[in-house]
């Protein structure tokens, strides 16, 4: 029973939630996607915050949409990022942020070796 529940969960999930399973797949570019899904919250919003009677309920269910829908899209995009260009990740030359680039020793500045990335383990 309750893998079957679990299942009609998910499934009706990703019929409504997932941009490449609803209607929505059908516009070409993402950001317009999720624009249209971004107004389909904010109207489930008003319409639950009406049904309740309270512009309160309507407050803070748009703040908590916009808040978990940003979280979404920033993670969405991220694997997209890491799954079409992985080298994004990565920086050319230095990029070791919690080390100084330069040292000093008795006032004269000693300059490190150009291919060194920096990072005490690399």
């Amino acid at each position: 029973m309750t893998t079957n529940m679990n299942k009609i969960v998910h499934d009706t999930w990703q019929l409504i939630m997932n941009h490449q399973r609803n209607p929505l797949k059908h516009i070409p570019d993402l950001n317009t996607r999720h624009m249209v899904m971004q107004v389909l919250a904010w109207m489930w919003c008003i319409v639950f915050s009406m049904y309740f009677g309270s512009m309160w309920v309507f407050g803070i269910t748009a703040i908590a949409h916009v808040f978990i829908i940003c979280a979404v899209v920033l993670t969405v995009a991220t694997f997209e990022t890491a799954k079409r260009k992985p080298t994004f990740f990565l920086k050319e030359g230095y990029h070791t942020p919690s080390r100084s680039r330069y040292m000093y020793y008795k006032g004269k500045r000693i300059k490190y070796d150009d291919n060194d990335k920096g990072g005490e383990h690399e």
